[in-house]
């Protein structure tokens, strides 16, 4: 106990008090000025030493010391204490009359203006009432005075804006217990950083911990302290959308394009049709018939293809190439931008764009009808499917239809006299991917289901290979490999993708396995990841000897580095050397990476939401490979469904054995979907 600031008497009634708290005792003994009280009732939690003693009341001389507060000559009990409590109106007079006189008060003579000062209990209860959080009076050195009128309504205000933050805070409370949705513009700046480190544990961003307090609220809540059942309360409390990615928070692709970005890429709509630099030197082939072929709801086109024949009717393939760098120049704004993003995203709910969906299916896209801009590259094939010769121009092209691959296959199926074209295109990429087999190239299409998203919700969507996406796949792969070709031959630094040779299963061991996703799987578990870097190697699935990407430059950033320095190049201007284009391809390898993560995190979404809707909880499989052996995990194909899948699976199955797979568990909130698949 402290030291006391006046000698006290055993049985004294005495006040304890400090910042924390404030209660009654009993002085039981004395030794100089050490006291040892019986402490009784308190106003606040004990958390700190005792700070200040005050007397409240000195034992009657014909009284003996009590051993408890409750025995006489006190008599107090948590009811007298409260019988005893001031009164608000006589509170207020005495605050009046000592506001016209301002002099201190001793506790006695402060407690006769609002009832007795002789009676201990309402000493004890107006000594408790002025530890208490009231404006009225200040208590100090033993005696009473009142607070100016300017210091009271003070205090009422702050005490007004506690009373509120508290309300908010306890309603903050009950909103994450009852998970009930929550408005974040009524919350205080603390609940708001809450809800903000909330979204980044959601997100998978653990690195900063929750404080206790909200811990033990997510304990009353029954969400486990780990990023799915925070999502999930999230989104109970409309804080979360349901189909939000966790791995596009805080994203560029989250954000959008800023206003000042929009605005640009209207301002270059504008100018589209104003003369550029460089546009003298562009070769006018909008007589060519000229067609894309794309997805139906494709909207950015930035390709397509035409067929010429020379005198003497060998043909000559065009394939040109949409010219973004027309309009978007290097280091401005909106090419900074697609540098952060490194590509377009293609998810379930629709594309989220490198550039400005104005200028990307603007005048950037090679549209139906309109005059567009283009790089474009002719190719002549020998009989045996080799490059017999070719030739790059900037150029002008008029694209006379929009054929979507059903379209495309249909023209290619009946080859129509007057558009017998496209067939004639066909047979000429079946001459070159015949050429590419007879090299080591590998065939691996197959069907392959993906969900998209519409209106009605997530919806199974199964590309089937077809003539038109052979036609169109070979044709861009033919372009870049003639583009690569001709940067290996000038030197020219190009982003080159390339892939190890890979040792495969002996032709006697893959005949063995079923055609099919079967024979496919053990191929792919040979194969090495693509490589990409500034000088050209060989790419081994692709059987080619060196190759680029660069048929999608609306698309891919990198497609865009390729048709800038073959420009350059033929305008003879400078070039990125290969230090410099590395630099540039290691800026954009972490942008690449999160666009991979985050298109892979969405189509797994939407799968569990798909298999969430599906009342069918079975589907025949084949088994194709163990994943983990010690876990029986294994890859199984669903045929109805043209998907690849990781299932538990039981008995001991080969390549090729038929299962019955089950769906186990899924919960599109929680990333969760296993399957048991058994023979």
């Amino acid at each position: 106990m402290p030291s006391a600031s006046r000698r006290f008497t055993a049985g004294d009634l005495v006040g304890l008090h400090d910042d924390s708290r404030c209660l009654l005792a009993v002085v039981v003994a004395e030794k100089g000025t050490r006291l040892d009280l019986k402490v009784g009732f308190e106003a606040k939690a004990v958390q700190r030493g005792v700070r200040q003693v005050d007397l409240l009341a000195a034992l009657p001389g014909d009284q003996s010391p009590p051993s408890r507060l409750s025995q006489p000559p006190w008599g107090l009990s948590p009811e007298t204490l409260q019988q005893a409590a001031p009164r608000p109106r006589e509170l207020g007079a005495a605050w009046l009359l000592l506001l016209d006189d301002p002099s201190s008060l001793e506790l006695g003579d402060f407690v006769d203006l609002i009832g007795d000062g002789g009676d201990a209990v309402q000493r004890a209860a107006c000594w408790l009432w002025l530890q208490g959080p009231q404006t009225l009076f200040r208590w100090r050195q033993q005696q009473v005075e009142a607070r100016p009128l300017v210091d009271v309504r003070r205090l009422r205000r702050e005490a007004r804006r506690q009373q509120l933050a508290e309300q908010r805070r306890r309603q903050w409370q009950d909103a994450l217990r009852q998970r009930r949705p929550i408005d974040p513009q009524q919350l205080d700046a603390e609940q708001r950083q809450h809800l903000a480190l909330l979204r980044e544990w959601a997100s998978g961003d653990t690195s900063r911990p929750l404080p206790d307090d909200l811990h033990r609220v997510l304990q009353a809540a029954h969400c486990a302290m780990e990023s799915a059942p925070i999502r999930h309360l999230l989104v109970d409390l409309g804080q979360w959308e349901r189909h939000h990615l966790p791995s596009l928070e805080n994203t560029t692709w989250q954000a959008g394009f800023s206003a000042e970005l929009e605005a640009e890429a209207r301002r270059l709509v504008e100018l589209a049709d104003s003369p550029q630099p460089g546009d003298e030197r562009r070769r006018d082939l909008t007589g060519l018939h000229t067609v894309t072929i794309d997805d139906a709801d494709t909207r950015d086109i930035d390709d397509g293809l035409s067929l010429e024949h020379g005198p003497d009717g060998a043909p000559r393939l065009w394939i040109h190439i949409a010219d973004p760098g027309r309009l978007v120049a290097p280091e401005s704004p909106l090419d900074k931008e697609a540098r952060r993003r490194a590509s377009s995203l293609y998810l379930a709910r629709g594309p989220l764009p490198m550039f400005p969906e104005v200028l990307s299916t603007g005048p950037m896209s090679l549209r139906m009808g309109e005059r567009s801009a283009a790089l474009s590259l002719w190719v002549e094939l020998t009989e045996d499917g080799a490059v017999a010769g070719f030739g790059l121009e900037s150029s002008w092209v008029r694209p006379a239809y929009r054929l979507s691959y059903a379209d495309a296959d249909e023209l290619i199926e009946l080859a129509p006299p007057q558009e017998r074209y496209l067939e004639e295109i066909h047979a000429l990429m079946e001459r070159r991917r015949r050429w590419r087999l007879a090299r080591g190239a590998l065939d691996l299409d197959q069907p392959e289901g993906r969900i998209r998203c519409d209106e009605l919700g997530a919806q199974l969507e199964i590309t089937e290979p077809s003539p038109a996406r052979t036609l169109v796949a070979e044709a861009m792969i033919l372009a870049g490999a003639v583009i690569a070709g001709l940067g290996q031959e000038q030197g020219l630094a190009l982003p080159y993708r390339s892939q190890l040779a890979a040792e495969l299963p002996p032709e006697a061991e893959l005949a063995a396995l079923p055609a099919g996703p079967v024979r496919h799987a053990a191929i792919k578990r040979c194969l090495s990841r693509g490589l990409l870097g500034t000088s050209p190697a060989p790419h081994f699935s692709l059987g080619l000897p060196c190759y680029v990407q660069a048929t999608s430059p609306i698309r891919r950033y990198n497609d865009l580095l390729v048709q800038r320095q073959l420009l350059a190049h033929q305008q003879g201007q400078p070039v990125l050397e290969e230090a410099e284009l590395g630099a540039l391809l290691g800026e954009l390898e972490g942008a690449i990476r999160q666009g991979l993560q985050i298109a892979r995190e969405d189509q797994r979404h939407w799968q569990q939401v798909w298999f969430e809707a599906q009342d069918q909880h079975q589907w025949p499989g084949v088994f194709l490979r163990w994943l983990r052996p010690q876990d029986r995990l294994g890859l199984v194909h669903l045929p109805d469904l043209a998907m690849d899948l990781a299932a538990e699976c039981h008995g001991d199955p080969a390549p090729g054995d038929a299962l019955l797979v089950r769906l186990q568990q899924v919960d599109s909130l929680r990333d969760l979907l296993r399957f048991t698949a058994a023979g």
